[in-house]
């Protein structure tokens, strides 16, 4: 028997008490196979946190580069957001010799994140002035790295997404997506330790060997997650129709609610994406905790969001409605945010912490929620592209939004403390408190795009049942 089998039938005999996600595993999907095609997720989350963690301080602290630099090419990976959809039409429609659709497309986003975290760390340190040449050449290197990262990144997430559906059966879809998402945040919580702990003690040769080692992990974890994962089928892909985006898009948009679908799930998004880069500041700053407090509540993030994760693959398992689960999780997100905005007030520690783990709860039920509404919905023939629409609004949104809460926070302090809103309001917390004021309007907004969904769901439900009872009666 092989390392690998015996590793899987390690993890089987487990069970679901211990590995949450095991009953993930089917006859189509088992758990082993299941396992290795969530590693591309662990790279994604290794991407997202070099990038919007690790580099950001870098740069800005240790080479000394200037931040509206910095909030720029942390920005330029979203050019390619939008696009996600495309490239998940493109993964359904493929046409290949080998008879494969996903895996080129997957091959093909790994060497873009490969390339550009290759030549990253270079870039940087030309960016920061260390050099005989010209400037504009780290300028352009820079931009390019951060432009591969985010190409290869969206398009491995959305075809790979992609790929997971095609292999599991509709009923077990629920906990595969809960595995997936539980692997993300796996991939930027480990990610996170390693990478403060290889920085600890910072160089340009260090920062460049970490840079580089995670080029070199990205493509060895995502090779070894694709192997034997697409069966091949050459017929399919010989005969399958000819289809243009234009056309297959308007088909899709126009599918009953499908417009609603992705104004909800934008709303949502942007409402739980908000806070991501203030939490931590605003809990140094106005609640005054220590750095290493502050540093605990991405922790209790991340274990709300698991927590949700779980909750939300056990309820839909059981036959749950996932835009009543994504409705739940929104309403939570509102109870968190009042928290937050009432911990600065009365000065509590713990009610912030409360509000921050459920944070991360309600955005779990959400994302999931979401996420398997969209692969509900989509058809054998457009799994890529509903899937790739989801990702697009849900990329955008975040990114948007967490462009705009720095922007807020910080015009929305200067009016408050200049003194045009009044004494009453000249407090530091007043920048922050727009912010989370903003998002749970943008949460309220959400739940009212989620309501006709639910309802439709509900209908739909009863006429089921209401046809199962006919027949069995007829019969």
């Amino acid at each position: 028997m092989t390392p690998a089998r015996k590793l899987t039938n390690a993890l089987m005999r487990l069970g679901p008490a211990v590995l949450p996600f095991a009953d993930a595993a089917t006859a189509e999907l088992p758990l082993g196979r299941l396992l290795r095609l969530a590693l591309f997720q662990v790279t994604v989350g290794m991407a997202a946190v070099l990038l919007i963690g690790t580099l950001n301080r870098v740069m800005i602290v240790e080479l000394g580069v200037p931040a509206w630099i910095v909030a720029m090419m942390l920005a330029l990976p979203l050019v390619f957001a939008p696009l996600r959809a495309l490239v998940g039409f493109r993964s359904d429609t493929h046409r290949s010799v080998l008879g494969w659709r996903r895996v080129p497309y997957i091959w093909f986003g790994t060497l873009l994140q490969f390339g550009g975290l290759a030549i990253m760390p270079f870039a940087l340190l030309i960016l920061s002035g260390d050099t005989t040449g010209p400037l504009w050449v780290g300028d352009l290197a820079a931009a390019l790295a951060f432009l591969l990262v985010g190409a290869g990144l969206h398009t491995t997430q959305t075809v790979g997404l992609a790929l997971a559906t095609d292999l599991a059966p509709a009923h077990a879809r629920p906990k595969v997506v809960a595995l997936l998402c539980a692997a993300l945040l796996f991939g930027m919580m480990a990610s996170a330790v390693l990478f403060g702990l290889f920085l600890a003690h910072f160089s340009p040769v260090r920062l460049i060997q970490v840079i580089q080692g995670a080029a070199l992990v990205t493509i060895i974890l995502n090779g070894f997650a694709l192997w034997k994962q697409e069966p091949r089928d050459p017929n399919r892909t010989r005969t399958a129709p000819e289809r243009d985006f234009r056309s297959s898009w308007r088909a899709y948009a126009g599918q009953g609610t499908a417009r609603r679908r992705l104004v909800a799930i934008g709303l949502g998004t942007a409402g739980f994406s908000m806070q991501d880069i203030l939490l931590e500041p605003y809990g140094g700053q106005i609640l005054h905790l220590s750095v290493g407090a502050t540093t605990a509540l991405t922790a209790l993030l991340a274990a709300g969001g698991g927590l949700g994760l779980l909750v939300a693959a056990r309820w839909l398992g059981r036959g749950g409605d996932p835009f009543r689960v994504s409705a739940v999780g929104v309403g939570i997100g509102i109870l968190a945010f009042s928290a937050v905005v009432f911990a600065a007030p009365l000065a509590s520690a713990d009610l912030f912490a409360a509000g921050v783990s459920l944070i991360g709860l309600g955005g779990g039920l959400f994302a999931h929620g979401t996420l398997t509404a969209s692969m509900n919905r989509a058809g054998p023939e457009d799994t890529g592209l509903a899937l790739g629409a989801w990702g697009a609004v849900q990329a955008t949104a975040a990114g948007l939004s967490i462009a705009a809460s720095g922007l807020v926070r910080d015009v929305g302090g200067a009016i408050a403390q200049s003194g045009v809103l009044g004494e009453g309001m000249n407090e530091p917390a007043i920048g922050y408190l727009i912010v989370y004021h903003i998002e749970i309007a943008l949460l309220f907004a959400a739940l009212l795009a989620l309501g006709p969904l639910v309802r439709e769901d509900a209908r739909a439900e009863a006429q089921h049942r209401l046809g199962g009872d006919l027949a069995g009666r007829t019969a």
